[in-house]
């Protein structure tokens, strides 16, 4: 299993990686994850990359079932109904 964001790739940034994430304001934590927010490619903590992918999974099958139209159900029978005598 790969471990990108620890170690040897960590230690070549500067401040080993560490600062301030721009969604949370936390400092001097871990920025590792690149996000596109508001257009702009940032860095962000692990909490916050995990909070939207969450909200991006929650809101998919929604915007899934949206997008889809429902069958109409036909109340008219294409069969030929036997008159009753």
């Amino acid at each position: 299993m790969s471990k990108t964001h620890r170690g040897t790739g960590v230690r070549t940034l500067p401040a080993h990686g560490r600062g301030v994430c721009p969604i949370c304001h936390k400092d001097d934590i871990k920025v590792l994850y690149e996000q596109e927010i508001d257009g702009q490619k940032v860095k962000i903590c692990k909490y916050c990359n995990a909070a939207l992918k969450n909200k991006a999974k929650k809101t998919a099958p929604i915007a899934k079932t949206a997008a889809t139209p429902e069958k109409a159900v036909s109340t008219e029978s294409t069969e030929p109904v036997a008159e009753a005598r």
